[in-house]
């Protein structure tokens, strides 16, 4: 299990290479989650990222009509929704095994939960992979093949330096030194008796 028994590199490790090798499978293969524990909720919560990155490129097609722009934009605010949801269930599950392993802190908590963080990695994930799709068409110069490198290679060091700050936070957490909290996010579009759109 996660956080038991394995060093927190490992685990985020672990996390951050289902998320690449996901992005490449689903774009040739059926969209699938073969993991268990809190990597199985990362994927889920990758999933919903990865619906959300296309169904944003369809509603900015000029080609696509008035009907398909419409239907994107109601898939976007709901995998937007789960995707929110999947974050909180990442937080969640990391303070349930704080609690199966008796850990308890006083320390000053983070500006962003380790699910938060996750989620970002998903996106850099997903950016890197499209970006290195550009670098490889044929149909470009090579003055756009060379912006688009500078943008991966930026990617890269955003992923490298996230994913590390990631474990250093987690290794904060289990050790004691930070607090750990779920952030509710509240959001109000989608909850029928809150949004007067929906209410009225």
């Amino acid at each position: 299990m996660l956080f038991k028994n394995m060093s927190v590199t490992y685990q985020i490790d672990q996390i951050t290479g289902m998320q690449h090798l996901m992005v490449a499978h689903w774009h040739h293969e059926k969209m699938n989650n073969p993991y268990d524990g809190l990597l199985q909720l990362a994927c889920t919560e990758h999933q919903f990222n990865f619906l959300l990155w296309h169904e944003e490129d369809a509603a900015r097609c000029q080609r696509s009509d008035d009907a398909r722009i419409a239907a994107a934009k109601r898939s976007i605010d709901q995998y937007n929704q789960q995707r929110n949801d999947s974050i909180e269930k990442m937080d969640e599950c990391i303070a349930d095994l704080l609690v199966r392993d008796q850990i308890e802190s006083t320390g000053s908590l983070n500006t962003e939960t380790p699910g938060s963080a996750i989620d970002r990695l998903s996106i850099l994930a997903l950016r890197m992979y499209h970006l290195n799709q550009q670098v490889q068409r044929s149909d470009v110069d090579q003055e756009h093949r060379v912006a688009v490198l500078q943008k991966l290679n930026r990617c890269k060091l955003q992923h490298e330096e996230l994913s590390q700050s990631l474990k250093e936070l987690l290794a904060d957490i289990f050790s004691g030194r930070k607090r750990h909290r779920t952030y509710r996010q509240l959001k109000m579009y989608n909850d029928p008796t809150l949004n007067p759109f929906l209410y009225a």
